[in-house]
């Protein structure tokens, strides 16, 4: 298999994910660059995958099929400026949240833009992206960013870019709502009784155990409450609850509060 050259620009843990997998399906390890400014990054990369990270862009960029960003939004505007002289030629994948494919391509001079919003659960080859690829992208090229992000988890291509601020209320802000959902549980294991531990596998082994079902499941998550639910039963009352209380509701309004925080970041990136 053909293994091009891959730089990343920044190397922090979504960075570190994406190599991880690379090196473990093969893909040699003088096949990539990092550009990595901070010496604590640069030293854990070289003890986790025996990278030697460059503290800044150079010309070995030139060699790259395919750059990656990976730094902080607010990073991104002084990193393209160093980087742009070396990647017009390349096909480009962004894993910020909230740069826009325009800005990329108003800072990178390149029109080959992917855009990617992974969530964290990628850290450990469980995530899911949603992917925007400009008109400029080719068939190849996906093929490309389809292998680079492979180890992460799933993928999902998007027709509309505007789609990926769904996508990041969903899926990228996703895990921090199961997180807060499962903090409730343990506390009301404790407020019942049982000990933290014993909360927290409880919780946690339950709701990995109905993600699992409805994933294997051609049934909705709808139908699947109700085969739980009796009425006048512990399920119905703990419903009756939630329902009392608008949670549903408020699930979705939060869902879309973050969906137009997106939308915000967004347009202040393209004003930048």
């Amino acid at each position: 298999m053909n293994h091009p050259v891959l730089a990343f620009i920044g190397g922090g843990n979504m960075a570190s994910a994406i190599i991880g997998g690379l090196l473990e399906s093969g893909h040699p390890l003088d096949r990539l660059i990092v550009v990595e400014p901070f010496a604590p990054q640069r030293a854990k990369l070289a003890a986790d995958f025996g990278l030697q990270a460059l503290a800044e862009a150079d010309a070995s960029l030139a060699r790259a099929e395919l750059l990656l960003w990976a730094v902080k939004p607010q990073m991104f505007v002084d990193a393209a400026a160093a980087c742009a002289p070396y990647g017009t030629q390349a096909l480009h994948l962004s894993v910020m949240a909230g740069i826009r494919s325009d800005a990329l391509l108003a800072a990178c001079g390149a029109a080959r833009i992917v855009r990617a919003m992974p969530n964290t659960p990628a850290l450990i080859g469980r995530g899911i992206a949603g992917l925007y690829a400009r008109p400029e992208v080719s068939e190849q090229d996906k093929q490309l960013v389809e292998r680079v992000l492979a180890p992460t988890g799933e993928l999902m291509w998007l027709q509309r870019e505007s789609d990926l601020d769904a996508v990041t209320a969903l899926s990228g802000s996703g895990p921090a709502y199961f997180f807060y959902f499962v903090e409730a549980m343990e506390a009301a294991a404790m407020e019942m009784g049982l000990n933290a531990e014993q909360g927290r596998q409880l919780a946690l082994a339950t709701c990995a155990g109905a993600a699992a079902l409805a994933q294997q499941s051609p049934e909705s998550p709808a139908t699947l409450r109700e085969r739980v639910t009796s009425k006048g039963g512990t399920t119905y009352a703990a419903l009756s609850s939630l329902q009392a209380d608008g949670v549903g509701p408020a699930i979705q309004r939060a869902v879309k509060a973050a969906q137009q925080r997106a939308r915000e970041l967004g347009d202040e990136s393209g004003k930048a």
